[in-house]
């Protein structure tokens, strides 16, 4: 019988959670689903994971945080385990090149370099030493290793942000604005003229330029994205309960009543904000 002392220990931290991941994985004694899955089937999970993080932190549901974080960090440990078995390498190994990354990319605070300098400077340096780690890994092109997997909008903001190092970038926000209107005008003309092929490329053209856009207002498009959907959610929400109090549902209402219920809603939300300050 296996000594269990350590995965019953309430306070055995990394230790315990890497000996219970080695477990689910016994090809004898695991978990029949655990043992059957790969780099490939549990990816899907780790990136539901990472939103999930970032859900909980965009509620501000700290009570929630800790579960979360520790989701996501059991991601990396069961990708790490599988890595292990094969040998490829070991969870240790992998938060030995993270230290080791995170040391050289500070210098400032692990080595000689000085720390009397702005944030904008540093930012510039950390780029710096990314792109010379890029070059180290034969990564030639400006756009090379940006993610495939990554969700479009993040990966549009991403492509474009790389490509303006290298001074490919429009100068003033003015300028993109008036890309906005040009692709907007262009996807116009594709919805009455053209196919849903070409409409679907000028939708994309123009989402693509949106998020140029936000690189430019310093906004990250995700963010905010996410919290436009969550202020949609909310506020549709609020007019299924207003609905609701009248003996009705969605179904049975037309958009006149439920755009004013929707104005109600924001207007509740807005009041709300200015008692809370």
């Amino acid at each position: 019988m296996p000594d269990d002392t350590l995965i019953h220990d309430p306070k055995g931290g990394m230790p315990r959670l890497l000996e219970i991941m080695r477990r689910l994985r016994d090809p004898e004694t695991g978990c029949p689903w655990d043992i059957e899955q790969t780099f490939a089937t549990i990816a899907p999970y780790t990136i539901e994971e990472a939103y999930e993080v970032a859900d909980a932190i965009d509620r501000q549901a700290w009570d929630e945080l800790k579960g979360e974080l520790g989701d996501l960090l059991f991601q990396s440990v069961f990708h790490a385990q599988m890595a292990a078995e094969v040998g490829l390498f070991t969870f240790d190994e992998v938060a030995d090149t993270m230290s080791d990354k995170m040391v050289a990319r500070h210098p400032h605070v692990f080595g000689d370099e000085t720390r009397d300098k702005s944030a904008e400077q540093q930012t510039r340096d950390w780029e710096t030493i990314k792109a010379q780690e890029r070059a180290a890994r034969g990564a030639q092109g400006v756009l090379d290793d940006v993610a495939v997997g990554l969700p479009a909008l993040l990966r549009a903001h991403k492509l474009q942000k790389r490509a303006a190092r290298v001074g490919f970038d429009w100068p003033e926000t003015g300028q993109v604005l008036d890309k906005i209107v040009e692709e907007a005008g262009e996807l116009a003309e594709a919805r009455d003229q053209l196919g849903p092929d070409e409409i679907e490329e000028e939708m994309g053209d123009l989402l693509f330029v949106m998020a140029n856009l936000a690189r430019h207002l310093g906004v990250e498009p995700e963010a905010a994205l996410r919290r436009a959907n969550a202020k949609f959610t909310r506020r549709f929400t609020r007019i299924e309960a207003l609905l609701m109090a009248r003996g009705k549902t969605p179904q049975a209402s037309d958009l006149a009543e439920m755009d004013r219920l929707w104005n109600q809603a924001k207007a509740e939300e807005k009041a709300g904000k200015k008692k809370a300050e």
